[in-house]
């Protein structure tokens, strides 16, 4: 078995290993969960992780963290919902909030770039401006309603199983598309998973560093900016107090589905995969009925430990022997 295998396939064909099993032992305990119903319930109701997760996964993937999506994401439903409420019709309020959110990315990973600052510390402050930017514009949540955003939020598209899949779901079904050739099929990926395996390397063949390293954080500005209009398709509301937390979350779900955290290693395709693991879990609760949120936090959190453990011995098996 080569290293690229082991790298690249082999967390990924683990996690698409979890999932089935995971999902085997819910059909079994719980009739009625493998109905093409509850999947499209499990999309709509996670869209906007996944979107989260799409951007964490680049910014993972080029070796850096963005701790702000979670509040970002927070701002940018609120800034919507005010936008709306100002006069302002839905489809220029959310590309103006999708904006600020790229904007927003794009100035950390200038930040980060140009004073060689450790994205965690940047993103970290990141996180507290933007959620003191989304109670800066409202206090309390805003409830959303306008004709052409109530159209919206009400679209559905019925796929065989009589399953509706809403407009969030699309969203965030297209993106994961997009996620995947962007990284595997452009320029911009290779240059994303050459900076997270090896700076110098990548500097060395000639790479454009500090522009990859400013897209990829303008990317997951966008892609919370993003999350933010998907869950306010759901929720037909923005609130400041939501988010916190949630960049846990994504980047739970980008390592789980393969992503290592040093950067260099990972998939768009896997991250889908600990999304669904994440949900599914979430899900499974819902129809025990008997059992809190809390184990979904302790299922996340075994599994994620599992992951890098796993990680750990796939870059140790990948490592030269001192002594050979």
């Amino acid at each position: 078995m080569n290293l690229a295998f082991r790298q690249r396939w082999l967390p990924t064909l683990v996690t698409a290993a979890v999932l089935l099993l995971l999902l085997a032992a819910a059909g079994a305990l719980y009739p009625g969960f493998l109905r093409p119903l509850v999947f499209a319930n499990i999309l709509r109701n996670n869209a906007y992780l996944g979107i989260l997760a799409l951007g964490m996964t680049f910014v993972i993937l080029s070796g850096g963290i963005d701790l702000s999506v979670g509040t970002l994401l927070a701002f940018s439903t609120i800034l919507l919902a005010r936008a709306i409420e100002a006069g302002l019709h839905p489809l220029p309020a959310a590309f103006a909030v999708a904006a600020v959110g790229t904007f927003f990315g794009a100035g950390q990973g200038l930040l980060i770039h140009s004073f060689r600052l450790p994205p965690f510390l940047v993103t970290l402050a990141g996180m507290f401006l933007a959620k003191g930017l989304a109670f800066a514009v409202s206090l309390q949540s805003l409830t959303i309603s306008h004709p052409h955003f109530d159209a919206a939020a009400s679209f559905r598209i019925l796929v065989p199983g009589r399953a509706p899949l809403t407009t969030a779901t699309w969203m965030f079904l297209v993106l994961l598309a997009a996620g995947i050739l962007l990284a595997r099929r452009t320029r911009f990926g290779r240059n994303v998973y050459a900076l997270g395996g090896s700076e110098d390397t990548a500097l060395l063949m000639g790479l454009p560093i500090a522009r990859t390293r400013v897209t990829v954080y303008a990317l997951s500005g966008l892609c919370a900016a993003l999350a933010g209009l998907a869950m306010t398709l759901n929720t037909r509301s923005g609130n400041p107090a939501i988010g916190l937390g949630m960049e846990l979350d994504a980047i739970a779900c980008a390592v789980i589905g393969g992503t290592l955290l040093t950067g260099g290693v990972g998939s768009v395709f896997g991250t889908f995969l600990g999304v669904l693991i994440f949900g599914s879990i979430k899900t499974a609760l819902d129809f025990h009925g008997g059992l809190d949120s809390s184990w979904l936090r302790i299922a996340m959190g075994i599994l994620l430990l599992a992951f890098i453990v796993l990680q750990r011995a796939l870059s140790r098996s990948g490592s030269p022997n001192p002594n050979s």
